[in-house]
């Protein structure tokens, strides 16, 4: 059984950093993708940041690129979301996901499409 588990959110003031870390274990899993998801209060879960397993390319949602990096590690079972210019409108619950199917541009986006979610981790943005 895949198991993801995130660290790295807390409290930080408006144009500070965090660094969000996720590890996947089990012996089953194989990364065709891992990435970020957000949920705030009242809100959607909402795309942030996905990196490919297959060929390392990255994607950004609008509202963070440019301030958000997403990377991995080279053994595949890490993924971080490195944070900059953090706004309190980023506060929100973010979601480690990862998936056992290819990922591509048009289905990056799509929740429905990640098999495996982590417990979440809070980030919280004072202004």
């Amino acid at each position: 059984q895949v198991q993801l588990v995130e660290s790295g959110g807390g409290l930080v003031q408006a144009g500070g950093s965090l660094r969000l870390s996720c590890k996947a274990s089990g012996r089953t899993f194989r990364n065709y993708g891992m990435g970020w998801f957000r949920q705030a209060p009242g809100n959607d879960r909402e795309f942030v940041a996905a990196t490919s397993g297959i060929s390392g390319r990255t994607y950004y949602a609008d509202s963070v690129s440019g301030r958000f990096t997403i990377s991995g590690d080279n053994a595949k079972t890490t993924v971080n979301l490195q944070m900059s210019s953090l706004e309190p409108e980023d506060t929100a619950v973010y979601f480690c996901a990862a998936r056992q199917s290819f990922l591509t541009v048009y289905n990056v986006r799509a929740s429905d499409d990640y098999d495996t979610w982590g417990q979440g981790t809070q980030v919280t943005v004072s202004s």
